[in-house]
């Protein structure tokens, strides 16, 4: 089978035919039928994000697929049923064997591109503004990076929620994508200081961050008395030293969150955020966006667009 592999840090993933995996105890084979990039596939190509396994390895930390094999122990999801998965490696692939207890059934009026890309960046932002920040309504939430794959979804939950929402995006047409989420204002990064129209907005409650640097920066300085500044991760490259003096007087919290991480600490969690978004989605409160579906041969096109920031929402590949 074709898979999208990392064998070398130094060398950028390519195409390769490999041999089609067998389900080990407690897995399930899946027949992929789309892949869900995330900004950390491309830490992981370069062996720089926190969970990276060692080469060779295929990217593709979530999918959607059919289960056609169980190994033992497995006696669900039952072959034939379609689920969606992280598995954190394994996506860019024909098929891939996955965790039998991770895996999530998916509804039928579910399209496998949406549910492909659904887990990893709905899950991040529904649980850092639910448990996290403990966004309340009325309050204003600021989301740097409002039209990539995780910031698009925090205007959408962060409305959900009855915040006010603040989005800052680089550009008229992510600003314009940001607002058909449901943005209430939108600040251009490339055109406008966002720590003084942040400021004249009346400041932020909950700031959203997936970007660090000096977006960080301002938006912290734009922060209201007891703000809680999200950390989401550092698409920019720059880690944000926190001058704590800042924190001290104007009583601010800043919050990690890393998705991925409540896999081994507390799992229930994201089963019932995810549950919850499955209801919102099914209810019409959200509206997954993805703005390219490429093949698998063309995967090192798709990495490029989220590298280049010039995709919106999601990137997806179908096998």
């Amino acid at each position: 089978m074709r898979a999208f592999q990392v064998t070398s840090y130094v060398a950028p993933p390519s195409l390769a035919e490999i041999p089609a995996p067998s389900p080990a105890t407690g897995e399930v084979l899946l027949d992929i039928a789309a892949c869900g990039l995330n900004f950390a596939d491309l830490l992981m190509a370069k062996g720089t994000y926190q969970d990276t396994p060692n080469p060779p390895f295929t990217l593709g930390m979530e999918v959607c697929g059919t289960v056609i094999a169980q190994g033992a122990g497995v006696t669900s999801p039952a072959i034939g049923t379609r689920v969606a998965v992280f598995g954190g490696q394994g996506g860019m692939a024909d098929q891939g064997t996955f965790p039998a207890a991770l895996c999530r059934p998916v509804p039928d009026t579910m399209s496998a591109e949406v549910a492909a890309g659904f887990m990893v960046a709905y899950g991040t932002s529904h649980l850092a503004l639910t448990r996290r920040a403990r966004l309340q309504p009325g309050e204003t939430l600021l989301v740097l990076g409002a039209a990539g794959g995780v910031g698009l979804t925090a205007v959408e939950i962060g409305k959900a929620m009855g915040a006010r929402v603040i989005a800052v995006a680089r550009g008229a047409d992510k600003l314009a994508v940001a607002r058909a989420a449901g943005a209430d204002h939108v600040i251009d990064s490339d055109a406008q200081d966002i720590k003084a129209s942040a400021r004249a907005l009346g400041g932020a409650d909950v700031v959203y961050d997936p970007v660090g640097g000096d977006t960080f920066k301002a938006a912290l300085s734009a922060c209201k008395p007891e703000a809680r500044v999200i950390v989401i991760g550092f698409a920019s490259g720059d880690v944000p030293q926190v001058p704590a003096n800042i924190l001290l007087v104007k009583n601010i919290d800043v919050i990690g969150f890393y998705w991925g991480g409540y896999l081994k600490f507390q799992p229930e969690a994201l089963s019932a955020s995810l549950a919850e978004l499955l209801d919102w989605l099914a209810e019409g409160r959200l509206h997954p966006h993805i703005s390219h579906i490429l093949p698998l041969d063309r995967a090192d096109e798709a990495l490029e667009l989220m590298r280049s920031r010039a995709s919106t929402g999601k990137v997806v590949i179908v096998p």
